[in-house]
């Protein structure tokens, strides 16, 4: 049985491996990478710590399968890694130009994804889910879509949006199914939003 639950401190290698089990499409991005770590520095570590009340994971009894993570105001958010989630992270990964995966992460680090500013102005938050496939097609993302965008909603957020790679077209239907709809398509990602009020 899965349970949807706050994300704590202590799930952070859990979520950590479900970002690199799927930061691939959807798919598991292990073999790209030396260090299985990097993704999860740059796309749900700082979530936890610095939006902890937004955190949800999915937990089974194998450990956490999923995760819903968000930023209320994505500005804000911004400046908070700024300040305090990537100096130390930067200061452990210098950069390097070496053609690997790793390398490019590494980069994120120095030059994080920034949202495009009229995105942001009508859709100030925004989120990040990801589920492992033995919880797929089980209602489990709905779920966690729907627990989210409450949340964001008595916060008093009125929109968020969240990019989607591309070639991933099961997920894109499946937003769009929930309400959402394309703000931005390009070649490697579709940029997706719904309003709250």
């Amino acid at each position: 049985m899965t349970q949807i639950r706050r994300a704590t401190l202590q799930d952070l290698p859990g979520v950590y491996r479900v970002c690199l089990l799927t930061g691939d499409g959807g798919a598991d991005a292990s073999a790209q990478f030396r260090n299985p770590d990097l993704l999860g520095h740059v796309f749900v570590g700082p979530y936890v710590v610095g939006e902890p009340d937004l955190a949800l994971v999915a937990a089974d009894d194998d450990g956490v399968a999923g995760y819903c993570l968000a930023a209320r105001d994505t500005r804000a958010f911004g400046a908070w890694a700024e300040a305090s989630w990537w100096p130390p992270l930067r200061a452990a990964y210098p950069r390097r130009d070496d053609g690997t995966r790793d390398s490019e992460i590494i980069d994120l680090l120095f030059d994080p994804p920034v949202a495009d500013g009229e995105v942001v102005d009508a859709y100030p938050a925004h989120l990040h889910i990801d589920l492992l496939e033995r919880i797929r097609g089980t209602g489990t993302g709905r779920v966690l879509i729907e627990r989210q965008l409450e949340q964001l909603g008595d916060a008093g957020v009125r929109g968020t949006h969240l990019t989607v790679d591309a070639a991933n077209s099961n997920a894109i239907a499946f937003y769009e199914h929930l309400g959402w709809h394309a703000l931005g398509r390009g070649d490697e990602a579709v940029v997706m939003g719904i309003e709250l009020r």
